[in-house]
């Protein structure tokens, strides 16, 4: 026969028993999922990268260039020859601007000098050439060139047309100058040009007077102030 006592008391413990599981099952929580929205929101990699300002050099209106150059002077009927001067610009804009140079040379002997032999058509310093001109310059083509994968220079190409003056032959002649140029910029201040021009003018050494077209090419270095 069971005793009473003993049923109730397994039916209590029992019934803690039950009780305390459901509360231990109840005091865990499960981890609440992210959202989709929250991922997408976070970024994959923050380098945090510190920007750097950089400058290219770059020609900018009311700058002035001065500099020198050198190159070949085809004077025509005599010759060619080494021709040297300076040059200074004034930017009006960055894209036009005025130029003035000086520039020196000298004449060799014409054809008709070495076919006759003894005529000399000019005497010691009438060979001098010398000129100067005063030009206006627009930039056409602005760019840049690459030299390797690591570097750029400012470039441009631009035409001219002026007037001027030119010594030669023992007389002062007006001149007109026109021709074009391609520079490029290596630094914030310092200019390389290379230039061809036709210095235009009258000239009648032989009695019979004639348009002369003398080519000019130079290579130059200016500094930006």
């Amino acid at each position: 026969m069971e005793v009473p006592g003993i049923r109730v008391l397994s039916l209590i413990g029992l019934s803690m028993l039950t009780s305390g599981c459901a509360s231990l099952g109840a005091g865990e929580s499960e981890p609440t999922p992210m959202r989709q929205d929250d991922a997408l929101d976070q970024p994959v990699i923050d380098p945090k990268v510190s920007r750097r300002n950089i400058r290219r050099p770059a020609i900018q209106a009311r700058d002035v260039e001065l500099g020198a150059f050198t190159g070949v002077l085809s004077i025509e009927d005599f010759e060619s020859n080494a021709v040297h001067g300076l040059r200074l610009a004034y930017h009006l804009t960055e894209d036009i601007f005025l130029e003035t140079s000086l520039g020196r040379s000298q004449g060799g002997k014409s054809s008709y000098e070495r076919l006759s032999g003894a005529v000399q058509l000019l005497q010691g310093d009438e060979r001098d050439y010398t000129y100067y001109s005063l030009a206006a310059a627009w930039t056409l083509l602005p760019g840049e060139t690459f030299v390797g994968r690591a570097r750029a220079y400012n470039t441009a190409f631009y035409v001219l047309g002026g007037l001027g003056s030119t010594r030669f032959a023992g007389d002062d002649r007006l001149t007109v100058d026109v021709g074009f140029g391609y520079r490029v910029l290596p630094t914030h201040r310092t200019v390389v040009s290379l230039d061809v021009r036709d210095h235009i003018f009258d000239i009648d050494l032989l009695g019979e007077k004639k348009v002369v077209h003398n080519l000019e090419a130079r290579l130059g270095v200016s500094f930006l102030f």
